[in-house]
């Protein structure tokens, strides 16, 4: 049974994904220090397993970053990211009462921008913003 619950997953649980998704994993300190500073978290279990995940990070006045949209391949395409995102973007809107202006940004994987897309965002170019950066 799939559920969607609100909270901190456990740096194994987080490296679990990240694994599966092919981003690697971190020192499980690291993790933990990551994800304790979320403004929001959301794992999703498929009985007592985690099989997916989403966060926002920010100041919850004037900027908020959604990270970390993980949901394992072997659920993917079943809306679980889909569902993931309603519920970040749900808080969001909760967040707005602070401040209608906020700004929510997100970094999209390459190729899966057409996902994010069906949310309503557009490319930095697309709203004139310029292109994102990195600093390593």
């Amino acid at each position: 049974m799939i559920k969607y619950v609100e909270k901190l997953p456990t740096a194994k649980e987080f490296n679990y994904l990240t694994n599966k998704v092919g981003w690697g994993e971190r020192k499980e300190e690291i993790v933990d220090e990551a994800l304790k500073n979320s403004i929001y978290t959301l794992c999703v279990y498929d009985d007592d397993n985690i099989i997916g995940f989403g966060r926002i990070i920010g100041d919850k006045t004037i900027f908020l970053y959604i990270q970390d949209i993980m949901v394992i391949p072997e659920y993917q395409s079943k809306n679980i990211g889909s569902n993931i995102m309603v519920n970040i973007l749900n808080k969001v809107d909760e967040l707005k009462k602070i401040n209608p202006s906020i700004r929510t940004y997100l970094g999209a994987s390459s190729g899966k921008e057409d996902f994010y897309k069906k949310f309503g965002f557009s490319t930095r170019n697309e709203a004139g913003l310029g292109a994102g950066m990195v600093l390593f």
